[in-house]
């Protein structure tokens, strides 16, 4: 089985006053293992890695591998445009006892598909944790190809992909180059989640989960046993909530339903803003048809 499967959520950074809430952070890891996510990924852009220092960063890794003490895997955020910094974020995330590293294509810089596969390589050639390549287009304006992820699959500590770009024939075509049987394909949209396990995939790196962590790992737990009757009926009814999370800019519709449920405060940081009422009552109405509330 591969390490990270499953559900693997896309942990939001609690925040209060401005301030990261250590505390509150230290009872979302408990509460995630008490209700089924089966890994952790934070400092990724759900746990709003762009408006965290570096200070904070390390903490808040420190924190989540601390109190999950391996009881199941995490996976670090630690991507950055700059190489350099990307390198020292795996290295402190290693310190920190994380079992493996995400890394976002390098965005901003626009690079070619050569220097993408120059940014992955300088970082796997200065860590030593299993990397998963986080492609997604939309926010990082570059597209790491099937060409390119074939590329990197031969460096051995490149162990897998998020995939955020919606094609659900990307998987297909990845997998007819890649033939790695320790290579590891995770959906990053909680929507085409199913779909992507028909294609291959393993597991979801999941917003959702953030309020709904059982339902989610149920879903996955559905594919991973081939029941897809039962997948299908139960992503039909978390369709809803997965559409309501990125509604407004995220993570507002995650840490508001959170904050429903007790776990920690709606605060985002700029420039993402306060939810608006009229998603606010569709989130909670939506949790109620769900019963998590």
């Amino acid at each position: 089985m591969h390490l990270f499967h499953g559900s693997l959520v896309a942990l939001i950074t609690p925040f209060k006053d401005g301030k990261v809430d250590e505390k509150a952070l230290e009872r979302l890891v408990e509460w995630h293992i008490a209700n089924g996510t089966d890994g952790l990924v934070p400092t990724g852009t759900t746990g709003e890695s762009p408006t965290l220092s570096a200070e904070e960063h390390i903490k808040v890794v420190e924190i989540v591998c601390q109190i999950a003490n391996h009881r199941i895997p995490v996976m670090a955020g630690a991507g950055s445009n700059n190489p350099v910094e990307a390198v020292y974020y795996s290295q402190e995330a290693e310190k920190a006892g994380a079992d493996g590293l995400l890394h976002v294509a390098g965005y901003y810089n626009r690079p070619n598909q050569d220097g993408l596969y120059a940014h992955f390589k300088m970082v796997h050639d200065n860590s030593n944790l299993p990397i998963f390549v986080y492609n997604i287009p939309g926010r990082a304006v570059v597209n790491v190809l099937p060409q390119t992820l074939l590329k990197l699959s031969q460096l051995p500590r490149i162990a897998g992909i998020k995939d955020a770009t919606g094609d659900l024939a990307r998987p297909w075509v990845e997998r007819s180059l890649i033939k790695r049987d320790d290579f590891t394909w995770l959906s990053g949209e909680d929507a085409s989640q199913v779909s992507y396990n028909v294609a291959g995939g393993v597991g979801c790196i999941s917003v959702t989960a953030n309020i709904a962590p059982q339902l989610v790992h149920q879903v996955q737990a559905y594919t991973a046993n081939n029941q897809w009757v039962e997948a299908r009926a139960l992503q039909d009814k978390l369709m809803k909530i997965h559409g309501l999370m990125f509604k407004e800019p995220s993570p507002a519709g995650a840490k508001y339903a959170a904050s429903l449920l007790g776990l920690c405060t709606e605060e985002c940081r700029l420039p993402v803003m306060p939810l608006s009422n009229e998603t606010k009552e569709a989130i909670k109405a939506a949790m109620q048809e769900l019963e998590l509330l």
